[in-house]
């Protein structure tokens, strides 16, 4: 249970005074629901209020704050012209300028011929110096205390900078003192302040300078997010370890089979990552594995392999595919691949989608549960209470990052402490696989196949359009099949971006039937019919969403057109490229940029042209984008860390996971003076789940 001293962090933010009902909507977009959600919305910003010359001194474009006598008000001839108020001191006069506002609240606020403080942005207008709208007014008594540094925070349409800092000027009353759950020594070396002094000047900055996520203040509170991430990893771990598990030996020989059958030999990757799987397999303890393979790399021949070893052993093996292109491609492939076994040993696969209805269903049901099936292979239908197995020893998760944790465990409580396997065809850059895989073992596929062709990879503006379906024509002549990619399914009125179906139509009216269009929107069967028109050659372009960025496989598929490549991410423009260069002829990717590219967009597509390697490319695409946006942490059920940052706080990330290793070496149970103040750290980062694992919790 949540301690009583967070009680009030916790609390709706409607607690805080001046929240109501509509605000608290508008916080809750910007910041969070919570009281405690304020607390970790640091400034982005900063307004320096401290400029404060006379009026003859002032200069136009920046922030000031003045002392002025109220000389005479002029309200507006119309609606549609400003109220001004004529303002004066010594040296010089000023116009307050003010649109749509209430003569009788200015005339309080500001009466004739007595003294305020205004303080906002100067401009000159027509030869006179102005001040619209000031931010602040205030009697001569409030001159020190509006000449501040005033921190500026992201907002959301409707919501004030002024009453977002208040709430967060309440939270800061909420936030209490907390027994220190760092490390003594450690917070001495770093020169750190307590977590209380740290939240509170990190909402405090004195310049530009403190807003920067290295200064102490900032420092401590990413190392703070960091470590109850990683000791809730560490406690998931732990726990997992002490379930009881099942040795799962087979005698090998089905997967001999099915080697002895490939037309290619495995790579040394394969082989070295095969032998890692079986070995957590055949440990009574329970096996929780990521495996990471670039494009192409060959993860699907690895799980399959994994998965006939639970079947050696008699039991059954699941693979959960986050699409139905995807799902139904997976079931193809592996049918195909174990054809010999499915002929001389009787084994039996099974696809279950959404989209198996009736006595069909019924029968996939009935031979999971008896143990007919050995295999099968499916989409989210697979988590559904209704769907039994009989011995269910191994589950793979592919595309895991299209999934949340309670997802990819959920599959596993169908069987008696199945080993899972997560597999990623999205390389992970190695800070961003402690902070959300720490609570696995981790396998690389970083070779692959023999005989794949490097891929020409070139950059191409979109005005030349017109030479771009040139040399589509060229190539179609030589028999290629192409993939054309764009961004949006239909025309935007707000996004100058080419729509799917607005090329797909060109594209149809310049080559005819053999264009195919294939995107989320469309019925799963029409989205398989098409597909399968491109693998076949019946369709020789398939203009395309990012519906085909992961595991669509056409070996024939020969060139990949990206529209307004600047819009994607260096890691999806790898996915997407890696869906060409699958067979023995060479292979060309072009990615066609828009008109407006910034030097962040030119970047990133000339690291694609530069490499193929998608570790490096992943390490690139953390340090330009930033962790939230590349994991997609909002979308998957991944933890959106709100101080820390992966590109900058790498280091902070590895002395994290090394405090968490010796906390749970010392103190399993966290039951220790530290321990106690470390459960709080959980619960104050919502690791609810990670506290209710201890023995003691």
């Amino acid at each position: 249970m949540r301690p009583e001293i967070l009680f009030p962090l916790f609390a709706p933010v409607t607690k805080l005074p001046g929240i109501g009902p509509r605000i608290a909507k508008l916080v809750e977009k910007a910041a969070g629901a919570q009281i405690v959600d304020l607390l970790w919305h640091l400034p982005t910003g900063i307004i320096d209020r401290r400029y404060a010359p006379k009026i003859a001194d002032a200069t136009p474009g920046r922030v000031a704050t003045i002392t002025v006598q109220i000389d005479r008000h002029v309200p507006a001839a119309n609606k549609r012209l400003p109220y001004k108020v004529l303002c004066s001191d010594a040296t010089g006069s000023m116009v307050l300028v003010f649109f749509h506002a209430r003569a009788d609240y200015l005339r309080r606020t500001l009466p004739e011929g007595e003294q305020r403080v205004v303080s906002g942005s100067l401009d000159k207008f027509g030869g006179e110096l102005q001040m619209a709208h000031p931010d602040h007014i205030g009697k001569l008594d409030e001159l020190e205390r509006l000449k501040t540094v005033e921190p500026v925070y992201p907002l959301t349409q409707g919501l004030s900078l002024k009453v977002l800092a208040k709430a967060i000027t309440g939270a800061l009353g909420q936030a209490p003192d907390l027994d220190e759950w760092l490390d003594a020594a450690y917070i001495k070396r770093q020169g750190w302040p307590a977590w209380s002094a740290a939240i509170g000047a990190a909402h405090a900055p004195a310049g530009e300078a403190a807003l920067a996520p290295t200064m102490p203040e900032r420092a401590r509170l990413a190392f703070d997010e960091l470590l109850a991430n990683q000791l809730a990893l560490a406690l998931v771990r732990i726990n997992l370890r002490r379930a009881r598990g099942r040795a799962v030996e087979g005698d090998g020989g089905y997967r001999k089979c099915v080697v002895d059958a490939l037309p290619f030999k495995l790579t040394g990757a394969q082989v070295r990552t095969l032998q890692e799987i079986t070995g957590d397999m055949a440990s009574p303890l329970r096996m929780h594995r990521l495996l990471q393979g670039d494009v192409g790399a060959g993860k699907t021949i690895v799980a399959l392999l994994a998965m006939l070893a639970a079947v050696e052993a008699g039991a059954q093996a699941a693979l959960l595919a986050p699409t139905e292109i995807l799902t139904r491609q997976h079931f193809a492939n592996i049918q195909e691949l174990i054809e010999p076994l499915r002929e001389s040993q009787g084994i039996e696969i099974a696809l279950l989608t959404g989209r198996e209805k009736g006595k069909t269903r019924e029968g996939i049901l009935a031979r999971l549960a008896s143990g007919e099936t050995h295999l099968v292979i499916g989409t989210h239908a697979l988590f559904q209470e209704h769907v039994e197995f009989h011995d269910l020893a191994f589950v793979v998760v592919d595309e895991q990052h299209r999934f949340g944790v309670h997802q990819r465990l959920a599959l596993a409580e169908k069987g008696q402490a199945p080993d899972v396997l997560v597999m990623t065809a999205t390389p992970i850059p190695r800070t961003l696989t402690l902070t959300f895989y720490g609570d696995m073992d981790v396998s690389k596929l970083d070779e692959k196949p023999a005989g794949r062709q490097p891929i020409q990879t070139r950059t191409i503006s979109l005005a030349r359009l017109d030479d771009v379906v040139g040399a589509a024509r060229r190539a179609l002549g030589t028999g290629a099949r192409i993939y054309w990619v764009c961004p949006l399914v239909e025309e935007s009125e707000t996004l100058d971006l080419a729509a799917a179906e607005d090329r797909y139509a060109h594209l149809r009216s310049v080559f005819g039937e053999s264009v195919g269009l294939v995107h989320g929107r469309m019925k799963g069967a029409d989205k398989d019919a098409v597909m399968a028109a491109f693998a076949e050659g019946g369709i020789q372009i398939l203009v395309a969403t990012t519906v085909i960025e992961v595991g669509v496989d056409v070996p024939e598929a020969t060139v990949m057109i990206v529209e307004h490549a600047e819009r994607f991410g260096l890691a999806q423009l790898h996915q997407l490229r890696g869906r060409i260069g699958r067979g023995a002829e060479t292979s060309t990717c072009l990615l066609l940029y828009g008109p407006a590219l910034g030097e962040g967009a030119r970047a990133r597509l000339n690291i694609l042209k530069d490499t193929e390697d998608g570790f490096r490319i992943a390490e690139e695409d953390l340090r330009l984008r930033g962790a939230g946006e590349l994991m997609g942490a909002r979308q998957s059920g991944m933890p959106a860390f709100r101080m820390a940052d992966m590109a900058v706080h790498g280091e902070l990330l590895a002395a994290a996971r090394d405090d968490a290793r010796l906390i749970i070496e010392r103190d399993p149970e966290l039951t220790g003076a530290r321990g106690a103040a470390l459960r709080v750290l959980l619960y104050l980062f919502e690791r609810d789940s990670a506290v209710r694992l201890l023995r003691s919790g």
